[in-house]
């Protein structure tokens, strides 16, 4: 199977949000990053001021921390461009 471009998900992504959800609406991304790193401080940093709701939980052993943030968001547009912010950090996955 082909893999989809970056566009494609973000395009089809956005099809999904406009018709599944009411805007505005709260919105849950979740994130895996390595505990060690700096990632967890650069997500928060791009959900500040945003009144998002941070959570993180180590994994059983420690090295990975799972990161949700809940936050309301006006558009699909908005739910997309944190995904791109957060996804040029380097060693983030998006669930």
């Amino acid at each position: 199977m082909a893999e989809t471009s970056p566009e494609e998900f973000y395009k089809r992504l956005k099809e999904q949000l406009a018709q599944t959800t009411v805007w505005p609406s709260n919105y849950l991304y979740k994130f895996i990053v390595m505990s060690d790193s700096d990632n967890i401080k650069d997500i928060h940093k791009i959900f500040d001021h945003t009144g998002a709701v941070i959570t993180s939980k180590k994994s059983k052993k420690g090295k990975y921390t799972s990161v949700s943030v809940t936050v309301n968001l006006q558009n699909p547009d908005e739910v997309i461009k944190k995904y791109k912010e957060v996804g040029a950090l380097e060693g983030v996955i998006s669930l």
